[in-house]
């Protein structure tokens, strides 16, 4: 008998260690170290839905922003994609380099405009515009990182135009490495 309640001591031992280390682990998000927050990303996603709609702003209107001296055309693609060609006026933060310290760098105030764009705002899918998958334009995250960062007053590029239309004044600072029918005749 002695035998038998040892092992069903050991049982509930090891069930109250083994019960404790998955509370521990349950409790690992609300750790002060924790540095990924899921639940998080996804209600401040869901938060700006409606906002961001109203934020979309067609090819004319985002021009005319862009005219503004106080107003940041940001292209968050690689920095080899932007070289490759961009939005004349455009600077480049990659979306991966995201920190305080470099937007408060490249972007000053958290009141300032900020326009953005992104590959899936143009239809031609070549180099550097190569059309991601939908659900996955970078137009959207960066969104909602630069609105998680503070900054609010952003603007979105809305629908897909080509490189070619003379009203994007699209520039490459590598011309040689794009197709020469990609370049807008000047």
């Amino acid at each position: 008998m002695g035998v038998k309640r040892n092992v069903i001591l050991g049982l509930i031992t090891l069930a109250t260690f083994i019960g404790c280390g998955l509370m521990a682990n349950a409790e690992a998000p609300d750790a002060p170290d924790a540095q990924i927050d899921y639940d998080g990303f996804v209600g401040l996603s869901g938060e700006l839905g409606a906002y961001r709609q109203t934020r979309l702003v067609d090819l004319d209107t985002f021009n005319a922003m862009k005219a503004d001296p106080d107003t940041i055309l940001l292209d968050t693609r690689s920095s080899e994609a932007f070289h490759m060609g961009h939005i004349e006026g455009a600077i480049n933060v990659n979306f991966s380099d995201f920190t305080d310290a470099k937007l408060a760098k490249a972007l000053g105030d958290k009141t300032t405009r900020i326009l953005i764009y992104c590959n899936n705002n143009f239809s031609d899918n070549v180099a550097p515009v190569m059309v991601k998958r939908v659900e996955l334009a970078l137009n959207v995250p960066t969104f909602i990182n630069l609105y998680g960062y503070g900054y609010e007053n952003i603007y979105e590029l809305k629908g897909a135009h080509s490189i070619r239309d003379a009203d994007i004044h699209w520039v490459s600072d590598w011309p040689d490495m794009l197709p020469a029918a990609t370049l807008q005749e000047n």
